[in-house]
């Protein structure tokens, strides 16, 4: 199955496998970027057009697989955790979710999709089980599920981009010391228009914000400096063919707007919880590698920070340009998400 992740700037592919030796394989990974107003806050506004670039996506990558598990944005997905009484059958478990699930949906149930899957024994009391409950729109799925076809791919996934995301984000916690068991970790991805904090500690998820902040302000601060399009903008960003006072007039003055963007975020979280501090900033999404973004967020929030490579610890296939992955990497981390979902029951 292929993880595919639709944002506003792009679409993103990775296809994964495991080894003889159940190491996880990254076999394929491909992007293709998006016009701007093509997708908007997760809607598609211009359906034919992202279903073609989907297609080019598929061709690109060489991929075989027609599988997918896409996602829809988490302002599209209603989410709640219920607990339920134990041992219910299948069948007594879904009418308790569809009779819950009522009271926090504001639409009749006859126009939403609706899953639910249970998480474990309730912990305050262990002989009921905790269900999480996620509903959407049918038309915000099945416009998901359209443009998979419409691109030849046939979608058995629609998940949650945040929850992807952390599924990835996941192993990499897992790698910090103590196998990153209690510590405290703020997740940051960097969009084209928004940047999404999460707050982790274990599977608990503190705290979530989005901040209407990203690298198309990178865009706009080149065109307005150098006099560009917005294309030629976006094609030198990429490919760093730029003038020789780019880093110092334009480069450095954006990374440390959105450092402190981050730090303000932080703030926000710890005047709104009982925490006063993470121990671990993991930074994401196709701005984070922007030169010395890390050492800044160091600087402005006295926390350990890395920017992310979802496929850390992963064999790397023959059919992948390992030069273009290391570039490109932290931006796979919601696709990478959605790709582990195939492995999961």
């Amino acid at each position: 199955m292929l993880g595919v992740d639709i944002s506003s700037s792009s679409v993103k592919l990775v296809e994964l496998a495991r080894d003889g030796e159940d190491r996880l394989v990254l076999e394929r990974c491909a992007m293709e970027p998006l016009e701007r107003g093509w997708i908007t806050d997760g809607n598609i506004e211009k359906f034919d057009e992202v279903a073609e670039a989907l297609r080019r996506l598929v061709k690109k990558s060489g991929t075989r697989t027609r599988n997918v598990a896409l996602a829809l944005p988490a302002s599209a997905v209603i989410t709640k955790r219920i607990t339920l009484p134990g041992g219910l059958s299948e069948q007594e478990l879904e009418v308790q979710v569809e009779s819950e699930a009522s009271q926090y949906i504001p639409f009749s149930l006859d126009e939403v999709s609706l899953d639910f899957c249970v998480i474990g024994p309730a912990r305050n009391a262990p002989a009921d089980e905790e269900v999480l409950i996620a509903a959407s729109r049918k038309e915000k799925v099945q416009d998901r599920e359209g443009l998979a076809e419409a691109a030849g791919l046939k979608a058995l996934v629609v998940d949650v981009e945040s929850y992807a995301s952390r599924l990835a984000a996941g192993r990499l916690i897992q790698a910090l010391p103590g196998s990153g068991a209690d510590a405290v970790v703020a997740l940051f991805e960097v969009g084209a228009f928004t940047t999404s904090m999460q707050v982790i500690r274990n599977d608990d998820v503190l705290y979530e914000r989005d901040q209407a902040f990203g690298g198309a302000q990178l865009t706009q601060l080149i065109v307005r400096q150098y006099g560009f399009s917005q294309e030629e903008a976006e094609a030198k960003k990429r490919s760093g063919e730029l003038p020789d006072d780019y880093a110092s007039a334009v480069l450095r003055p954006f990374v440390d707007s959105l450092a402190q963007e981050i730090s303000r975020a932080l703030q926000f979280f710890f005047s709104s919880t009982p925490y006063h501090r993470v121990d671990h900033i993991l930074l994401a999404g196709g701005s984070s590698p922007l030169g010395g973004l890390a050492e800044q967020v160091i600087r402005n929030t006295n926390s350990a920070c890395t920017v992310v490579n979802p496929f850390d610890g992963m064999e790397v296939g023959s059919a992948v340009r390992l030069k273009k992955l290391m570039r490109e990497a932290p931006s796979y981390l919601t696709a990478c998400g959605l790709a582990l979902r195939r492995f999961l029951p």
